[in-house]
């Protein structure tokens, strides 16, 4: 199996006869805009898939949206607040509706309800945005950065521009009163 970046966003991978498109983090709008796989149908519907997730009215810096592609099937996955629960409905509509799409897997988990958690996403949202020029992450329409909060446990997802933004993210995350952990899977983009 060979694995290809993409536009620091999209890894394809292509085994036998089967390719596979996946995304690598949440779904950006800055990143991944050009996206190949050896069949380039394959392809196609990975770009539309991407570009039909941005579009979500409720997709938020606090939801984590991926896919897969696997031959004509997507896979979603990540996660959604209960506040945008409606989001994991809809990314599978819009996936269904994509021409040459037969079938699509939804593996988006719908986080519980928790005034603790909504508390810890803003408050983490506020402690990164005010730390050395961070907040720069938040304002694109589908935010470079995301913050994603289950049971107080704090995991960051995304792309910054360098390994010194990545830490002080960490840093700003873990400031943050009532976190439980800090996990940061935020990416470096090249």
């Amino acid at each position: 199996m060979r694995k290809l970046l993409i536009a620091g966003l999209f890894v394809a991978l292509s085994a036998g006869a089967f390719g596979q498109v996946s995304s690598n983090g949440p779904v950006n709008a800055d990143y991944g805009k050009k996206i190949t796989a050896s069949d380039p149908v394959e392809a196609r519907i990975a770009k539309d898939v991407r570009h039909q997730l941005l579009l979500l009215p409720w997709y938020s810096m606090f939801d984590d949206l991926e896919f897969t592609v696997e031959g004509r099937t997507v896979i979603l996955s990540g996660y959604v607040t209960s506040l945008h629960a409606v989001t994991k409905s809809d990314a599978e509509g819009v996936a269904k509706r994509i021409e040459g799409v037969d079938k699509v897997v939804n593996n988006i988990k719908v986080l519980p309800p928790s005034s603790l958690d909504d508390q810890v996403r803003r408050e983490t949202y506020y402690a990164i945005a005010e730390t050395g020029g961070l907040s720069r992450y938040f304002w694109p329409t589908a935010p470079d950065m995301r913050i994603i909060v289950d049971n107080q446990r704090v995991t960051l997802v995304g792309l910054v521009n360098s390994e010194g933004d990545k830490n002080m993210a960490t840093i700003a995350a873990n400031t943050v009163p009532g976190v439980f952990q800090v996990t940061n899977d935020l990416r470096v983009a090249k």
